[in-house]
């Protein structure tokens, strides 16, 4: 895709103009699908870019797979902010804009003239969703947030190991589910003030957001007051692949039916009795012998014999899929959730399409992720300035634009 076959934007927010002041993953992602959802998104950034550009593995400099996995339907603009003329760059597309998006920390962006007041004086209309670590209104308002920080702090790593021993889940999900928890907000917003014509402030903190993620089944006994029983979910801990005779497996008897359709099946009926199967608040307290069982069991068949059996009965079950072949999973290859793209730069890429499916107004990729500075003159001149006065922006590092 090259900048003569950019796509026409679809999708239910097409109209509305974005400014991203994200960087690394919890705000891009977010923005990323507002991008993917129609809305029109400028990308603002240092003159140094966003820190995510030269982290994972690159072709080249600035161009990570990381970085273009979560900036993609964005324009990019470098802009110092530190500049006079660089926060007069920002003043102007803050009074064209739908919603402005930040994970600078509020004080820094208060520090830089760009306050919520401020921001609403420019614009009453504007959506302002500060993407923050911690809650505004607590002690930890101005300490810094990383996936680590917040995973320790919300109680998920002591979900994923224990109270004893806690352990990180291998992944940046502390940023990819306030990274959604962030779409949702701003896209209410943008509902409420097309309602009623009103822009407000919107805070999305991480560590409240993934705290109350978690609480939903880890509370347990803990969600009553005073608490009945301990906190933690009994069958989250026992969860664990299965082994079969050639591989791994994941069977998930869910219901009394699929249990005993299970036991049944396998020539066990005598374990319906034994763990008490049909009854949910017995069954729940035997689960661990339940799943031990199931795994011996399991060593009695090779994958594709369970896989046959188990569909014939109606018990949820999956093979599991190594991450190095993700994009030849069964499933998601059928519906082509992995896509070849061509990046005018850095060659063919393989990269989730948006999954999210609209009838009347599709999600779609209309643009590939930008170089640093690549839309610059494009959107200074859309807010108004001469090519003499973007020459004079960019002479005075107020400014930068990509050259190719």
């Amino acid at each position: 895709m090259t900048e003569s076959e950019i796509n026409e934007p679809t999708g239910p927010l097409k109209g509305f103009r974005i400014l991203d002041l994200t960087t690394v993953l919890f705000g891009p992602f977010g923005t990323q699908t507002l991008g993917d959802w129609g809305a029109e998104v400028i990308k603002i950034e240092r003159l140094t870019g966003d820190t995510w550009r030269n982290s994972g593995q690159f072709r080249n400099r600035g161009m990570s797979g990381q970085f273009m996995a979560v900036n993609r339907n964005k324009r990019s603009i470098a802009v110092d902010l530190q500049h006079p003329d660089g926060k007069e760059v920002l003043r102007r597309l803050i009074a064209t804009a739908d919603a402005l998006v930040s994970n600078i920390r509020p004080a820094g962006l208060e520090r830089l003239g760009f306050g919520y007041e401020t921001c609403r004086a420019l614009n009453p209309r504007l959506v302002y969703a500060s993407a923050t670590g911690f809650g505004q209104d607590g002690p930890w308002a101005a300490r810094p947030a990383f996936d680590e920080i917040i995973q320790a702090a919300s109680g998920f790593a002591s979900a994923m190991g224990s109270d004893e021993e806690p352990a990180f889940v291998p992944s940046l999900v502390g940023d990819k589910i306030c990274g959604m928890a962030l779409t949702s907000a701003v896209t209410a917003a943008l509902l409420h003030r097309e309602r009623t014509g009103e822009g407000q402030l919107v805070e999305v903190p991480m560590l409240e957001t993934l705290a109350a993620f978690n609480s939903i089944e880890m509370f347990g006994g803990q969600a009553f007051v005073p608490p009945i029983g301990p906190s933690g979910y009994k069958r989250m801990k026992e969860r664990r692949p299965a082994r079969t005779k050639d591989g791994w497996l994941t069977m998930l008897p869910y219901s009394g039916e699929n249990w005993c359709a299970f036991f049944e099946a396998v020539g066990h009926p005598e374990c319906i009795e034994e763990f008490s199967v049909q009854d949910p608040v017995l069954r729940a307290r035997n689960i661990d012998k339940i799943y031990d069982r199931m795994r011996e069991i399991a060593l009695t068949r090779t994958t594709a014999e369970w896989e046959e059996l188990l569909l014939s009965i109606d018990v949820p079950h999956t093979a599991f899929a190594p991450l190095r072949q993700i994009a030849e999973q069964p499933h998601l290859k059928s519906v082509g959730l992995f896509q070849e793209i061509d990046h005018p730069s850095e060659g063919k890429l393989l990269q989730a399409r948006p999954p999210a499916r609209f009838s009347a107004s599709p999600a779609s990729v209309h643009r590939l992720a930008p170089q640093l500075g690549q839309h610059t003159r494009e959107v200074l001149r859309e807010v108004g300035y001469p090519e003499e006065e973007i020459d004079r922006l960019i002479d005075q590092k107020a400014v930068e634009a990509y050259r190719m």
